[in-house]
């Protein structure tokens, strides 16, 4: 007769009981997780994240409570926690998980690095089991070396952007706006980009215009404006913030210097100049008087959004005093002065762009999936952290699929882990939540093939060893700290993750290193044991704003497995020990890593690669036991909700 601990075999309830969990990201699904966890029979916990609590997380995030607003959100889980199980040894760290010691134990890790994740899991030979929701939409996967996709086989959507010159000189939709007064929040009283410049972009390919003669013919003001090429911060200082003079610069001054282009007009309706002083004499009594309905959902006239920015503006001013002389202010998506000035700035400009003005209710909430999720998009730091609204009940659901995926790698049935989809509406079969097939690993992923390797198309007279380094190896393929080797005979180094060594190199092109058409270079980052072969495909010209392009992995990069060992120089990411992918089935040989991701990168979960992939998959019925050749098909709008986490938690089982 089969022995039973509460619901589970006694073996397994043993195994549970001594094995290791780090958890990373204590966010909605972490807190629910958490709470499974302890509850199921894990003993031994260990909690990361280096986020604190905030407000915005309560309605959500049960283990907070409002006296916790403010502390580490690991070590408040970690005692909230402890009051379901006192017995359970749980461990918090507020760090960030991108040290790589916390994979060297624990048998289950919760982390907000996907990518980053994903290698040490490959490395390691750890099972990852990655998860997201967002909104009514939820997904789980298995992730195993060797057996299944990896979280990077299948390629992430691409960042929506605009050229630089939409944004500056014409905008045409309200998403443009909002960005502009995003990057106008930064240039003024927070970190200066020179890529997030607001004003106008006299390099614009499409205003092909004299600048003596428009120079001539500008009538800014010489006064108040007094338009000098300057940085916007700067110049805002030098007015000690002064909210008309700003308004006039921004609003009435660059605007006609913008109208100066005229070739940008000839098929364009050109922009609106607006003054301070006309509308102020100009105000209707009427405008003055707050509308019906709750202060967010107010969509403002021309003059109520003049009086938001003036107010705004005295605000931050002041926030930015009271930090001290070179203080800077985070965008924080809860600091309503912060919210005010966007929402004021992005609507004047577009009432100057001839768009239609929206409430800070519209782009807060009722835009979320159209305006909102793009700005989101395309700007690190968000306009706001959850794009679309968190739901607990969806938290819960996944964090319960979570742990019964990881019983199932404990207990050495890793063949019938699936990825589970959950949906808004029941599918054909009146189910919710859809169990798929897990596929196998793609032999062209650039990070889990024996021989990762991949082209990149660039100029080398123009790209520094800088951007390189940046721009390609740290953003694109998600190294922490690479080390770059020409392949050229000599062993040319080219980076160094060693503090020091290579920065003289920094600012030089990379056809001064002899770097050409058909050059390879081998990337490897040790944190990650990680390596990636790099063939360099030069072009004279890219698009526009583009400067490299990821044209795919070099033909047979990814060999068939071979019955002979490799040698020992070859190039295989993960231990040498374990080249060879793992299939092992048994319970103990097991370690499953939970990721609770951050939708941080702009990231796309694995939930929205599945759903939009078009390989075909099986999904089997949770009571029949039948399986499909059919998957269940989820509209664009979903897949691209499903990609986003809201509740900064990835989840990995080890």
């Amino acid at each position: 007769m089969v022995q039973l601990v509460g619901s589970l075999r006694k073996e397994l309830a043993d195994i549970l009981s001594t094995s290791k969990v780090l958890v990373v990201g204590a966010g909605g699904i972490g807190c629910e997780l958490l709470k499974n966890l302890v509850l199921t029979g894990f003993k031994n916990i260990e909690v990361i994240d280096l986020d604190t609590i905030d407000v915005s997380n309560l309605n959500r995030q049960f283990l907070f409570q409002k006296k916790h607003v403010g502390k580490s959100k690991a070590q408040v889980a970690k005692e909230s926690v402890l009051q379901f199980c006192p017995s359970a040894n749980i461990t918090a760290y507020h760090d960030s998980i991108m040290k790589s010691v916390f994979f060297t134990y624990s048998h289950f890790v919760f982390v907000a690095a996907r990518n980053h994740v994903n290698r040490m899991c490959l490395a390691a030979d750890i099972p990852l089991i990655e998860s997201g929701t967002a909104g009514y939409l939820g997904q789980v996967t298995v992730i195993k070396k060797g057996m299944t996709e990896c979280y990077e086989c299948q390629p992430k959507p691409a960042q929506k952007t605009f050229p630089g010159c939409t944004i500056r000189n014409t905008p045409s939709e309200p998403i443009h706006c909002i960005v502009w007064a995003k990057y106008l929040f930064n240039q003024l009283f927070g970190e200066e980009d020179a890529d997030q410049e607001v004003s106008p972009d006299t390099a614009d390919p499409e205003a092909a215009w004299n600048l003596e003669e428009a120079a001539a013919r500008a009538t800014a003001s010489e006064k108040d404006g007094d338009i000098k090429r300057i940085s916007t911060k700067e110049w805002a200082r030098s007015t000690r913030y002064d909210p008309i003079k700003l308004f006039n610069k921004l609003f009435k001054d660059d605007i006609m210097y913008l109208l100066t282009m005229d070739k940008l007009w000839k098929k364009r309706k050109a922009p609106t100049p607006l003054d301070w002083q006309q509308l102020e004499n100009s105000v209707c009594p009427q405008e003055e008087t707050p509308g019906s309905g709750l202060k967010d959902q107010q969509v403002l006239g021309v003059w109520g959004y003049c009086q938001l920015f003036q107010h705004s503006v005295d605000t931050l001013r002041l926030q930015l005093q009271e930090k001290g002389e070179g203080a800077e202010l985070v965008w924080d998506k809860d600091d309503p002065p912060a919210m005010d000035f966007v929402t004021a700035a992005a609507n004047l400009r577009m009432h100057i762009f001839s768009m239609n003005m929206k409430s800070r209710f519209d782009w807060t909430y009722h835009t979320r999936n159209t305006y909102y999720e793009l700005f989101v998009d395309l700007i690190v730091s968000a306009m706001a952290g959850n794009i679309i609204p968190a739901i607990a009940t969806t938290n819960a659901v996944i964090a319960g699929l979570i742990v019964l995926e990881g019983l199932k790698i404990l207990s050495g049935e890793l063949e019938s882990c699936r990825t589970i989809f959950l949906n808004k509406c029941p599918n054909l079969r009146k189910k919710l939540l859809v169990p798929c097939i897990l596929d196998p690993p793609s032999t062209n992923c650039y990070v889990c093939a024996s021989k990762p390797e991949v082209t990149v198309k660039l100029n080398v007279h123009k790209t520094t060893v800088l951007s390189l380094q940046d721009r390609i190896l740290k953003e694109r393929f998600g190294m922490v700290a690479p080390d770059v080797q020409i392949e050229d005979g000599k062993g040319t180094i080219l980076i160094s993750s060693e503090e020091g060594e290579t920065e003289a190199n920094n600012s030089k092109f990379l056809n001064d290193f002899g770097i050409r058409n058909g050059s390879r270079l081998q990337a490897d980052d040790f944190l990650q044991d990680y390596t990636l072969l790099i063939n360099v495909l030069h072009i004279e010209e890219l698009e526009r704003d583009v400067e490299f392009e990821v044209v795919g992995e070099a033909p047979d990069k990814a060999p068939p497995p071979q019955n002979n060992q490799e040698e020992v120089n070859s190039i295989t990411n993960g231990n040498k020990d374990s080249a060879q992918p793992s299939t092992s089935s048994k319970a103990e040989d097991d370690d499953v890593m939970i990721v609770d991701s951050d939708e941080e990168e702009g990231a796309s979960s694995s939930s929205a690669a599945a759903a939009t992939s078009s390989t075909k998959r099986k999904h089997s019925d949770a009571e029949t036991g039948e399986t499909s050749n059919k998957r269940p098909r989820m509209d664009q709008s979903n897949a691209a909700a499903a990609a986003t986490d809201d509740d900064d938690d990835i989840i990995a089982l080890d």
